[in-house]
Formats: structure tokens, sequence, C-alpha cells
């Protein structure tokens, strides 16, 4: 099922209030990589925002937006950005061969893939979908730096809309339901402006570490060329917050 936060358009309207472009380690790291490549595949491309910059910034190739979330791809193709294609999928339901240079997850989708069986289906039809020389960039957190244990909330937060403070505010909470092995479930609560009641978003993540990741990715054909433990290039440490990976395609 999808994460009502996504399926519902009043909810998705206020995901880039949440993650304000501007204030996005993860767009500043994979937007280069985007424009070296002639033709991308955004899986889990939210509100298009990493698409839609990649537009403005002057890349002339094929630029195409994978998501699974209704309101999500509604706040999308409201883009004015021409030749962005927007579609409602995911990995699993789509087929595509050796037709892009990158393929990018951003906002940690990728630990949104909670079983060994989605998870290997879903890294195929990435390797499927890359060309010979095609790369594939993705983060998931780093389980040793344990984020988790900060994430409920003690109190409500508010966060602005579009308009900055003084404009409506959206009224957030958060918690931590289970910890089971690699997956964490959490509850979101969001209040919206003139509303009095929240609306539930429920999610499970995936913590897997480098040595599981790679795994996976040999399984599926494909090695980590490079890995970073932050949005700045760092090195992976075990006290790093990510573990971000631009894996390429090997032979058959």
């Amino acid at each position: 099922m999808v994460d009502s936060f996504f399926a519902d358009p009043a909810l998705a309207s206020w995901y880039d209030a949440l993650s304000p472009t501007g204030e996005r380690g993860d767009f500043g790291f994979y937007l280069p990589r985007v424009m070296a490549a002639r033709s991308v595949l955004d899986v889990g491309c939210g509100t298009g925002s990493l698409l839609a910059l990649a537009r403005e910034a002057g890349h002339k190739g094929r630029l195409r937006g994978l998501d699974p979330g209704a309101g999500m791809l509604e706040q999308a193709r409201r883009r004015p950005e021409p030749d962005i294609e927007w579609i409602a999928g995911d990995l699993e339901s789509t087929s595509w061969e050796r037709k892009f240079d990158f393929v990018v997850m951003t906002g940690h989708t990728f630990q949104e893939l909670l079983g060994d069986d989605e998870l290997r289906a879903a890294l195929g039809a990435v390797r499927a979908a890359l060309t010979d020389g095609g790369r594939f960039g993705f983060e998931t957190r780093n389980p040793l730096a344990r984020a988790w244990e900060s994430w409920t909330t003690q109190a409500p937060v508010d966060v602005p809309g579009p308009g900055g403070y003084g404009s409506p505010v959206l009224r957030m909470t958060r918690q931590v339901r289970s910890v089971e092995g690699e997956i964490v479930s959490l509850r979101t609560g969001l209040t919206l402006p003139g509303e009095h009641t929240a609306r539930h978003s429920d999610s499970s993540l995936r913590f897997l570490g480098a040595d599981r990741l790679d795994a996976f990715l040999a399984d599926a054909g494909l090695v980590a060329e490079e890995r970073y433990g932050d949005w700045d290039g760092g090195p992976p440490t075990d006290a790093s917050p990510e573990i971000i990976t631009v894996a390429r395609r090997t032979p058959a």
C-alpha cells in the first residue's frame, strides 16, 4: 500500500514545505549526476523537484519520474517545466530495457523496499533499465547511527506553508511504534490548517548495513562504485548518518 502522505493530495501538497528544495543535501549531491546523464529515471520522484531543477538548469535529455503516490504525481504534473514524463507506478509494474544512463532514488525511497523479494525485484528492474555504462544512485540511513531514536516528537511541530512564517501552518507529530530487526515502523500525524483532527500516515523503513547492501547489489548484477557517509562527500564511518551509494551495472 502507498503511504497516505504520498497518496492523499492534501497531504502531498505540503511535502515541499516539509522538505524544502533548497535545504536538501541529496539534491545537491545528485543534481550534477543527473545533469551529466542523457536520460534519467527518478524512482519515487515525489513532487518532481529534482527533475524540475535539472530542466531549469538546462538539461536537454529525457527526464522521467516514477511514483506510485497519486497525490505526489498530482503535484509533479502541475509543474511548468516542459517535456518531463510523470508515470504512475513502481519498478515492479514497469519494464525498461537499457533506456537510462542514470537511475536515482532520493528521499530515502530505497528504505521503503522492505522484503528481500521486493528488494531483489526492484534492483533487477533498475539493472535492466540501465544502459551498459549506466549508474544507480541511492541512499539509506546508516543503521549504526540509530537515527530513529530521535524521531519521536515530544511536542507538535508547526510547519509554515509556502508563504513562510505568518502563513497557515501544518502541525506534525511523529511516533516510532516498533523496531523489529532491520524494520522501523512509525506513525506521523499531520493536522492541516483549518482542521482539528490529524490525518495519520503509517510507514515502515528498512535499515540495511553496507555489507548487506552490497550482497543485494551483487545478486542483481550491480556493484558499488562510489560510497559516501554524508552529502558533503565524506567517507562512510560507523557514525556517518548516511550510506550513499553510486552503483554501476556489471556485465551479465
